[in-house]
């Protein structure tokens, strides 16, 4: 990867900024791989020397790697820190770091995250694929049985005057329950990812398309019909259809059309989108 510096920044911060030491140690593939879509990693390894990404932008990542050093810095009695898993699925092997195990008569899981108010508010369907994954990595590696899975949000943008208001989260530091899947269903996920990926890998030797990225892969938000009076902005309702925002219309209502669209491709998320077929497709569809 070609990293800039758009702004200029010091060359200590520079360091500091892109400083990695992660390694997913002898594996094939990690956790977070899996549960991501096969054609942006495959995408990123095929294009790796030509993808740029400016040093400004990591600092979010960063930012993480440092609380989750701090909160690793603990020996407590009845925790185990950090530690990193093995285990073969498919004759492939996973590996995964759970960040804190909680030992007692439940065995519970937990996860940092340094993440945005509106991730607590809404929720990400991805924290509940993670966690499991990491569940079956310890039952799969150690026989161990999981009872609890659970999430620690550190909010980077909360704000005191907003909490307590409406669903906005009370506190910048905030523990999430996570719904634990049954062994059976966390092999059987973990299982269809290595798979897949196991596919797209062969799929890129053949020289044949990728799989496809999922709705859930490109962020996808569906189009909607906003109903609204003609002198204010705000909607009245939001509805899923046109049929829908047609039949509740009155008079002195327009319909705005929300059009939808694949937030990561289309917001620069995605650092391949240039080489994406999927999403040059899409642009080609839209134009």
């Amino acid at each position: 990867m070609k990293i800039t510096n758009r702004f200029d920044l010091p060359a200590p911060i520079v360091r500091a900024l892109t400083k990695d030491d992660y390694s997913r140690g002898k594996a094939d593939l990690s956790v977070t791989q899996i549960i991501d879509s096969p054609r942006v990693r495959l995408l990123r390894k095929q294009h790796d020397d030509k993808i740029e990404e400016d040093v400004s932008d990591m600092v979010w990542s960063v930012l993480g790697r440092a609380a989750h050093k701090v909160l690793e810095d603990s020996d407590d009695e009845g925790y185990t820190v950090e530690e990193r898993l093995f285990a073969e699925v498919e004759g492939w092997v996973l590996s995964g770091a759970i960040d804190l195990q909680k030992h007692g008569n439940v065995l519970a899981l937990y996860d940092y995250k340094v993440t945005s108010a509106w991730s607590v508010i809404f929720g990400k369907s991805s924290w509940e694929t993670q966690l499991n994954c990491y569940a079956y990595l310890l039952w799969k590696a150690k026989g161990e049985k999981v009872g609890a899975l659970n999430i620690i949000a550190i909010l980077r943008d909360w704000n005191r005057r907003e909490a307590g208001k409406d669903n906005y989260p009370a506190s910048p530091i905030m523990e999430i329950p996570i719904q634990l899947w049954s062994v059976e269903e966390q092999e059987r996920y973990v299982t269809e990812r290595v798979r897949l990926h196991q596919e797209a890998e062969s799929n890129l030797v053949l020289g044949d398309e990728l799989p496809l990225c999922s709705a859930e892969e490109r962020w996808e938000k569906a189009t909607t019909y906003a109903v609204r009076k003609k002198t204010q902005k705000r909607a009245v309702r939001v509805f899923k259809s046109m049929d829908e925002a047609e039949a509740f219309l009155e008079e002195g209502q327009v319909i705005d059309v929300r059009q939808g669209e694949s937030t990561r491709c289309a917001q620069d998320w995605c650092r391949v989108s240039q080489w994406c077929s999927q999403y040059q497709e899409a642009l080609n569809a839209g134009a």
